[in-house]
């Protein structure tokens, strides 16, 4: 099943609907169950129990009656609850013989020094920053404890839009529920959040991918989107792609690209480039041209079936990514060709790739306001181009006009020069084989990250460009053995 990323007004709906079902008390007790499950995963020994005022402090409180009827001594530290489900959790948790104890930070730092484990269910998905002062000095008090910490749903402070750390709670393990948060995702809130667990609750699934702000595809189907070859094949039918790139100095862009280009099942893969660009693999084919103008008028009205522009093109890239858009087969736009200019002459077929600095220059924008949300990077970031764009990160976005998919995988050895070249040639040659553009681009994605984590398994670090492209078949067969 596809994996949901909520944000509060996402998880809110849900709420909604379950209220309105009478279905909500029947999920907290869910989600209370699961969290008391993951306390087991840590030591032995007693457990301290923060439970905020609202849904998460119910969740919290659910958890506490779990460990209890289990045998495992439990304090609970409760705020006054303003949601009716957590005080009907306070009373079912005292007819179990437990009390909630008042909620303070001299009183967390009292009974934190006992315990074994810390349970942070503080703040949950609806929170907005700025944190109030007894709060402020509730999480300071948790990282001072020194105990290991489990957070229900994301880490109190963070903000579940938001790529941004700043004061919070700095979690060893978090569990997650209905979906995942943005914030569990990206940048350095992701990694307050520890190992992150999802806890998909036995919520009906269509009213949670009705209420997404994105999806997070499974590599189960992704593998689905990866063509497969008739016995009968040849390689007039397995896509000739183009690439248009390379100047003096930056031949390895083209060569890489190609190269990722041929590894992605490309039949035939021709370099259009104005400098002597390396034959990396002797399958390929390179045409030297002495400028563009001749280029084009040598290729004529010949086209591939996909074309990737861009790589180190250098200064005549939006002139030559111009002409290319304007033939208006499968483009794949990077590096040099992501020009501002070029943003009103996008197409269906196009898919752009730009970084976060290239998509700053693309919108006009700082890089910190992109990456602070990255979700809301790509979105205006296809409403601009149009066409499929993706935000490449740690993980990348991928922004299309039926909504929003966050990509899974890759590794961080993969921050290295060329990837993004090889990524290229993957997804022109994903076009190239009959794929539609967001099918292309999730699947290319992924196929390009587990190829990353192979190559890093082999390697362990320095990982090279090069590396991953040879990982890219045996990527391939593990995506597509997924599927089943």
């Amino acid at each position: 099943m596809r994996e949901a990323v909520l944000g509060p007004q996402e998880a809110g709906a849900v709420d909604a609907r379950l209220a309105s079902a009478g279905l909500l008390d029947l999920a907290m007790e869910e989600a209370g169950a699961a969290v008391a499950a993951a306390c087991h995963a840590f030591p032995p020994g007693p457990v301290l129990l923060l439970a905020g005022s609202g849904a998460n402090g119910g969740d919290a409180l659910v958890a506490a009656r779990h460990l209890h009827l289990r045998g495992r001594e439990v304090t609970v530290l409760a705020a006054p609850a303003r949601h009716e489900l957590t005080r009907l959790n306070r009373r079912r948790l005292r007819a179990v013989g437990v009390t909630p104890q008042p909620l303070s930070p001299q009183g967390m730092r009292r009974h934190a020094a006992g315990a074994a484990l810390l349970v942070d269910g503080l703040l949950g998905t609806g929170f907005r920053p700025p944190l109030r002062p007894p709060l402020v000095a509730l999480i300071e008090a948790i990282q001072a404890a020194g105990r290991p910490v489990l957070s229900i749903d994301l880490p109190s402070g963070l903000d579940a839009l938001s790529a941004e750390g700043g004061l919070s709670v700095q979690a060893d393990a978090t569990v997650t529920l209905m979906g995942w948060k943005p914030a569990l995702l990206f940048g350095e809130a992701a990694a307050r959040a520890g190992q992150v667990t999802l806890t998909p609750l036995t919520v009906p699934a269509t009213w949670v991918q009705q209420a997404a702000l994105a999806d997070r595809p499974t590599d189960a189907e992704l593998g689905t989107l990866l063509p497969v070859r008739r016995p009968d094949a040849h390689k007039g039918v397995a896509g000739h792609v183009w690439v248009l790139g390379g100047h003096p100095g930056t031949t390895g862009a083209p060569a890489l690209a190609a190269a990722g280009a041929l590894r992605a099942g490309a039949g035939l893969v021709t370099v259009h480039s104005l400098a002597d660009v390396p034959l990396v693999m002797p399958e390929l084919m390179v045409r030297r041209h002495p400028d563009w103008t001749a280029a084009f008028a040598s290729l004529g009205t010949r086209r591939p079936d996909a074309v990737a522009v861009g790589m180190g093109l250098g200064p005549q890239a939006a002139e030559v990514a111009r002409e290319v858009l304007a033939w208006q087969v499968p483009t794949v736009l990077d590096a040099d060709a992501l020009q501002p200019e070029l943003a009103s002459l996008g197409h269906d077929a196009c898919i752009w790739t730009p970084h976060p600095g290239e998509a700053a220059r693309l919108l006009g924008v700082s890089t910190p306001d992109l990456t602070r949300f990255p979700l809301d990077a790509a979105r205006s970031l296809q409403q601009r181009l149009g066409g499929v764009v993706i935000f490449k990160g740690g993980p990348s976005v991928i922004a299309h006009p039926g909504g929003l998919s966050v990509a899974r995988g890759g590794h961080p050895g993969m921050a290295s020069a060329g990837m993004g070249d090889t990524l290229s040639g993957v997804l022109a040659a994903l076009l190239g084989q009959g794929l539609l553009p967001w099918a292309a681009a999730v699947a290319g994605v992924r196929l390009h990250a587990r190829a990353g984590e192979r190559a890093a398994a082999t390697h362990g670090y320095g990982l090279s460009a090069s590396d991953v492209a040879h990982e890219l078949g045996a990527a391939w067969m593990e995506l597509r053995a997924a599927a089943g």
